[in-house]
């Protein structure tokens, strides 16, 4: 009996012990580019995530990780109640090869202008898969106005969006905006993803009608739905011409390889509100004291 406990002391206890001392937790820091994305470590794997606003429910089966608040090394006073342990955070993994804004985050976009307390509206929603993840970003303080066409995808998405309040699903044709203007505010970004030969005017148009002067956009560009005969690049140029012509300025572009094959997500500003310079300011004060 001595001899077996040495033996378990010494070598498969202190084996097996070793491993499990030797798992490292999940660590989650903040996107460095993108408020509201955040990112998991661990080991030498990464993940993209987003903070769950309906912890428990995943949307589309992905998985989710549970980070404890750290612990706080207070030693407790003398008649001091004990201060509740915060609650555990829960993030989902966004999966760059189901999502195309989160495969131009990885891919290195400088801004997709999705942000906390923003308006966005998301054209070619689907079922919802990152219009979900675009819903944490956002938080409660934001919305998402989501357009589908599609009423099987539309059901999916009315049904998601029933646990998450910030979320307005439009089972609509993104060609005619008249048909949801009542629904849809003033916004800060378009996302859009329809793949329509004639995706640029159907931007354009709703841009006309519901985002900002100085709001910005991002469209994803599939090259073959919009022209099969021509190269990739050839199609992503002219889509951009068109863009241009109607007061939607490129602000960069990348391509979304190795997730999407012949994808390009393109990032812009519409109508640029233009800085007056100082001697414009001055020039009307001193028109008025010339008059007086």
């Amino acid at each position: 009996m001595g001899k077996g406990g040495d033996k378990g002391g010494k070598g498969k206890g202190k084996g097996k012990g070793g491993k499990k001392g030797g798992k490292r937790q999940v660590v989650v820091e903040p996107h460095m580019r993108h408020a509201g994305v955040f990112i998991s470590k661990k080991d030498k794997e990464q993940s993209l995530l987003t903070l769950n606003m309906v912890p428990g429910v995943s949307v589309y089966g992905e998985k989710r990780i549970s980070v404890g608040a750290p612990a706080e090394e207070e030693e407790k006073k003398d008649g001091e109640e004990e201060k509740e342990k915060a609650p555990d955070k829960e993030y989902r993994v966004w999966n760059p090869f189901r999502s195309k804004l989160a495969a131009a985050i990885v891919g290195g976009i400088g801004n997709c202008w999705v942000q906390p307390g923003s308006k966005v509206l998301y054209l070619g929603a689907a079922s919802g898969t990152t219009v979900s993840h675009v819903s944490d970003v956002v938080g409660p303080e934001g919305w998402v106005y989501a357009v589908e066409f599609s009423h099987r995808s539309g059901r999916d998405l009315v049904e998601m969006s029933k646990k998450r309040a910030n979320i307005v699903p439009i089972v609509e044709d993104a060609r005619y905006p008249l048909k949801y203007r009542m629904l849809v505010p003033m916004v800060d970004a378009i996302f859009m993803d329809v793949a329509q030969p004639d995706q640029a005017r159907i931007l354009a148009h709703n841009a006309s009608y519901f985002l900002k002067n100085g709001g910005h956009y991002m469209v994803s560009n599939k090259a073959n739905c919009i022209d099969s005969t021509l190269d990739a690049a050839a199609v992503f140029a002219d889509e951009v011409a068109k863009m241009k012509k109607d007061k939607l300025k490129p602000q960069e572009q990348i391509t979304l390889e190795p997730f999407e094959r012949d994808h390009a997500v393109v990032v812009g500003i519409y109508r640029p509100v233009k800085k007056e310079k100082k001697g414009d300011e001055e020039a009307p004060a001193k028109k008025r004291k010339k008059e007086e």
